[in-house]
């Protein structure tokens, strides 16, 4: 603000020294050094860190470490805890038609969290990518392994229940797993992880780009991943806002204390191989091989490409990522077969 009290004094002194010429030759056009002054001015006054997940300003550093929760998305575990504080949200299926989500903060911090369920290996590769704190409660073997083997940096309620994780009384098991942010960062200190490390970033639009977002007119998306529509994910675009409401099986995903609807500001769909492993249809995923996908951002939708970079899924267009709208952002993965153009129907009503 100081910056910008000099720059306008300077300006409000040229301008009353030049006002009796321009009372007699007219106003005067600003000199080009004049704007460049006012330009760096604005560049020197934007919020001088960002975060990594969400694009978003900040004038405090924005060095914490991710923290990514398990969290169930069965019909008994909704309205869930903390959804609307992540920066980013991936849904997958755990097993069967059941989705579950990975739900990532760093941006802003939850109270509570949860319904928190157990892990599976694809979801410990996404936490991975993203050098985040991974919080589950119970696993496959497949994700047993892989935290067993310290393959990334982890606390889970087979080992905290009662302690880091409480049991919920307003629902029954396994529905009923919570974890506070609180509990994550004293569970951290126990096992000596480090909590100041910034996650890889992404790449995001200026405000002022993101107002000339072009694509295919996208109002609502509907992801479909049962027959019964109890696991289909549907998202409004509400103009007003200029945001994203989310819905599963009609209805609005809220968070369960606050009654906060979920706000997003970029869907990012994609498909890749899906293969069945066991007995109880858990699952192989690959997030590695790259594929269709479609972005949609500001009421709109274009097709591109995904590709794991070095962890990150992010979107491809003609050989280039396509930055993301500052905010926060969901990823919908679907089977390869039967694919987007059966999975995804645009403009529901």
């Amino acid at each position: 603000m100081k910056k910008w009290a000099v720059a306008v004094t300077a300006v409000l002194l040229l301008l009353s020294g030049c006002n009796d010429k321009e009372k007699a030759n007219g106003p005067k056009k600003p000199e080009k050094e004049e704007v460049e002054e006012v330009i760096q001015e604005e560049i020197e006054n934007e919020l001088p860190y960002h975060y990594p997940l969400t694009g978003v300003g900040s004038e405090t550093k924005t060095d914490e470490r991710a923290v990514a929760v398990m969290i169930n998305n069965h019909p008994k575990a909704r309205p869930q805890s903390g959804l609307n504080k992540a920066d980013i949200v991936y849904e997958l299926l755990a097993e069967g038609d059941v989705t579950r989500f990975l739900a990532v903060f760093q941006s802003e911090k939850p109270g509570n969290m949860g319904p928190v369920r157990s892990a599976r290996d694809y979801y410990i590769d996404l936490a991975k990518g993203l050098d985040a704190l991974f919080i589950a409660h119970g696993y496959s073997e497949e994700a047993r392994e892989l935290l067993e083997s310290d393959f990334v940096d982890n606390l889970n309620g087979m080992v905290y229940d009662g302690t880091l994780f409480k049991r919920a009384s307003f629902r029954d098991a396994p529905h009923n797993s919570y974890i506070t942010y609180e509990n994550v960062l004293k569970g951290a200190k126990e096992k000596h992880y480090s909590m100041n490390q910034s996650p890889p970033g992404f790449q995001f639009l200026s405000e002022e780009e993101s107002k000339s977002v072009t694509g295919d007119e996208a109002r609502s998306v509907m992801i479909s991943y049962s027959s019964t529509g109890v696991f289909n994910s549907t998202y409004e675009y509400d103009e007003s806002i200029g945001k994203y409401k989310r819905y599963s099986d009609g209805d609005q995903t809220i968070d369960y204390e606050s009654k906060e609807p979920i706000l997003l500001d970029n869907l990012f769909i994609i498909e890749t191989s899906h293969k069945v492993i066991d007995d109880v249809a858990h699952k192989e995923i690959d997030l590695q091989s790259g594929g269709s996908g479609y972005l949609l951002q500001k009421g709109k939708v274009m097709e591109v490409e995904w590709k794991n970079d070095n962890g990150l899924i992010v979107p491809i267009r003609d050989g280039k990522v396509v930055p993301f709208v500052q905010g926060k952002t969901w990823v919908n993965v679907v089977p390869s077969n039967p694919g987007l153009q059966s999975s995804v129907t645009f403009n529901v009503k």
